[in-house]
C-alpha cells in the first residue's frame, strides 16, 4: 500500500507548489520562481496521475479468489509470460508494474500511459531549469543590493 501514499503525497505536493507557483505570479513576484513553482507542481501532478495508474494494477493483482492467479495485470504482456509471471514489484522512477517471471527475467505491463514518464523527465527538467534560473537570478539581485557604493 505504500503507492497510495506515496499517491498521496504526490498530490500534496503537487497542491504546495501550485500554490506557491500561481501565488508568486499573481503578485507579480520573482517570475522565474513562480514559473518553477508551476513547473514542479505539474509534474507532481504527472507523477501522481503514473502513481493513479499502477495503484490501479496493485489492486487488481492484490485481488485474491477465483481468477487471480496467474496475475491480472502481468496477462496484458504475452500470454506465455503471464503464465510463469509469480510476483510483481513497482517501480516508483520511472513509474512502472513490472512482472517478475520464475527465472529472473521481468517485464513492465503497459498499466502506466507511455506519456507519463517522458512528461516526468521534460517537467523534472523544466523545474531544475528554472529553479536554477530564480536562484541565480535572487543572488544578483541580493549582491546588487548589499554592494558597497564606491565614492571616489
Amino acid at each position: 500500500m505504500a503507492v497510495f501514499l506515496v499517491l498521496l503525497v504526490a498530490l500534496i505536493a503537487m497542491c504546495g507548489f501550485l500554490g506557491f507557483g500561481f501565488g508568486t505570479l499573481g503578485r507579480g513576484g520573482a517570475r522565474l520562481r513562480g514559473w518553477a513553482g508551476v513547473a514542479a507542481g505539474v509534474t507532481c501532478a504527472w507523477y501522481a496521475w503514473g502513481m493513479l495508474a499502477v495503484g490501479g494494477a496493485v489492486l487488481d493483482a492484490e485481488d485474491g479468489g477465483t481468477g487471480s492467479a496467474p496475475i491480472r495485470p502481468c496477462v496484458g504482456g504475452s500470454p506465455e509470460s503471464a503464465l510463469v509471471a509469480v510476483t510483481y514489484r513497482v517501480d516508483y522512477l520511472p513509474v512502472r508494474f513490472v512482472c517478475e517471471v520464475q527465472h529472473g527475467g521481468d517485464y513492465a505491463t503497459d498499466d502506466v500511459p507511455g506519456y507519463v514518464n517522458p512528461a516526468l523527465a521534460v517537467g523534472a527538467f523544466a523545474t531544475v531549469v528554472l529553479g536554477a534560473g530564480a536562484a541565480i537570478g535572487s543572488e544578483r539581485a541580493a549582491r546588487r543590493t548589499t554592494a558597497p557604493t564606491e565614492r571616489v
